[in-house]
């Protein structure tokens, strides 16, 4: 019983290792900082928040993983409110995750 509750265990861990994968239709979504002045004709479509890893994977992904990660949640988050340009506010500096902030915009 101990081996199938670690076998258990072990495998909910892995599973937890996964970064975000990128949806097709967010491909075509660009990445700004501090890009005010570009964005005056843009319809803004409010403000999103990207995130990848957790206490417990933070350890087995290497950050440049956990940043792709949290890039990629970000850019499906702005596709699925139609939004083509995220302006990123300064990244969050966390131990064990990546989290970034921005608005969607969508700009002609």
């Amino acid at each position: 019983m101990l081996n199938k509750t670690l076998v258990g265990c072990c495998m909910l861990i892995l599973v937890g290792c996964e970064t975000t994968q990128l949806h097709s239709d967010s491909n075509s979504v660009r990445i700004r900082w501090d890009a005010a002045e570009q964005l005056e004709g843009c319809s803004d479509k409010g403000t999103i928040i990207g995130s990848e890893g957790s206490w417990y994977s933070f350890w087995l992904i290497s950050n440049r993983a956990l940043t792709d990660g949290a890039l990629n949640d970000i850019k499906n988050q702005a596709a699925q409110r139609g939004a083509n340009t995220v302006d990123l506010y300064s990244p969050q500096n966390f131990g064990t995750s990546v989290t970034l902030l921005g608005n969607a915009y969508d700009c002609p």
